[in-house]
């Protein structure tokens, strides 16, 4: 039975065992560039200036979403501090509203259609999901690349990490031989000797014979141990570009799993095919509550007073709130809005603590290079003051 299991387990696929790598780590090594090599030390302090121009991109992009959700937020706190006689006025309409609203929602509910959650979502959403569907797929697809280029210069740089160790007992091992064939010559001229002046024997072919072997032998191994020697130079520089090569896919990746993150709390969708989907129906739906012609007619002209209404107050956008009239009249709606708008608050305020530390971290790293080579401190912050000048010119 035991032989049995044995044999199976030949047959059995191995897991694949996914490598622990952190997709977002952001490292630095100048330690291992030739600063005086003038090409190598502008490259790597342009390196660092991108990593701050790409993060600044970023952050500009998500103030922008981050300040739409905080409006969206102060405009529920602005109508939850009205008067109790302008609450109740904005109420009635919104009643009036949800009323039209369930009447429509009769008809629909005779047929197999959508539910009424994700027809909400979507109706709140409409002038975004297409644009949302291709935003989500671009990301999923470009998660894929990113996370393919970074497993591939990971397997790179785990690659030139072995040559390393193997060129440097490589190393080790030739100074033994060379240690081996002085000692071997030194044995060889001392036996040579003794045979010369203790036996009177002719020995001087012996040492020639023996001069020249060594010198060979030592004179290859030199050659070899010079060689191997470069290429550990070689090999240490790749290395070093590898991992700046790495912080920059990896800054991508970390942005694009945000934003992935994002986009999926936002639509409440797990892929783009599954939104895609979803709107798809929500299409359908929509032709057929064009039926209703009397009614929409009748909620256009009430939404109009729900605006109108808003746009007395501190509303900064009262046209937000004709399809919010559910959380107008129910707390429960409005306080669950309000904790999906600060959870997509607080995702965006990650993304943006998480550029403003690769911004600093950058700034940090030429900061300690200007530091540590003084002597190219000024041309360093002079590619320092240039970027702040014309931030635009490094994107």
């Amino acid at each position: 039975m035991g032989l049995w299991k044995k044999i199976c387990g030949l047959f059995q696929k191995k897991k694949e065992i996914e490598p622990d790598f952190d997709w977002e780590k952001i490292e630095y090594n100048h330690r291992g560039v030739n600063f005086e090599d003038e090409k190598l030390r502008r490259g790597y302090v342009e390196e660092c200036l991108e990593q701050m121009g790409e993060a600044s991109r970023e952050l500009n992009q998500l103030k922008g979403e981050y300040n739409l959700v905080t409006a969206y937020l102060t405009d529920m706190e602005e109508i939850e501090a009205l008067p109790e006689a302008s609450r109740e006025e904005i109420n009635q309409v919104a009643n009036k509203l949800l009323l039209l609203d369930r009447e429509r929602q009769k008809y629909l509910d005779k047929k197999d259609h959508m539910r009424e959650a994700e027809y909400y979502q979507m109706y709140r959403q409409e002038d975004e999901v297409s644009e949302g569907i291709v935003k989500l797929r671009d990301a999923e697809n470009y998660q894929k690349l990113i996370k393919k280029d970074l497993k591939r210069l990971d397997g790179e740089r785990a690659a030139y990490a072995y040559r390393k160790g193997e060129l440097f007992t490589f190393q080790m091992n030739l100074r033994g031989m060379a240690v081996i064939f002085v000692s071997a010559l030194c044995a060889c001229l001392v036996m040579l000797a003794v045979l010369q002046f203790g036996f009177a024997m002719n020995t001087y072919a012996g040492y020639f014979i023996a001069i020249l072997s060594a010198a060979i032998a030592i004179t290859v191994v030199c050659v070899k141990y010079i060689d191997a020697g470069r290429e550990l130079e070689s090999v240490e520089k790749t290395i070093g570009k590898l991992i700046q090569l790495q912080n920059k896919v990896k800054i991508r990746y970390a942005n694009n799993t945000n934003l992935l993150e994002y986009l999926r709390m936002k639509y409440n969708a797990d892929s783009a095919e599954i939104l895609e989907n979803r709107w798809n129906r929500y299409q359908e739906e929509k032709e057929a509550r064009k039926q209703f012609a009397e009614a929409e007619a009748k909620t256009e002209f009430f939404q109009k007073e729900l605006v109108k209404l808003l746009s007395q107050y501190r509303v900064s956008d009262p046209g937000r709130w004709v399809n919010q009239v559910k959380a107008l009249l129910d707390q429960r709606e409005m306080v669950e809005i309000r904790h999906n708008l600060i959870l997509r608050r607080q995702a965006l305020r990650q993304q943006m603590e998480y550029n403003q530390d690769i911004a600093k971290d950058a700034h940090d790293e030429i900061m300690a290079i200007a530091e540590e080579w003084p002597q190219w401190s000024d041309e360093i912050m002079e590619m320092v003051e240039k970027y702040d000048k014309n931030p635009g010119e490094n994107a």
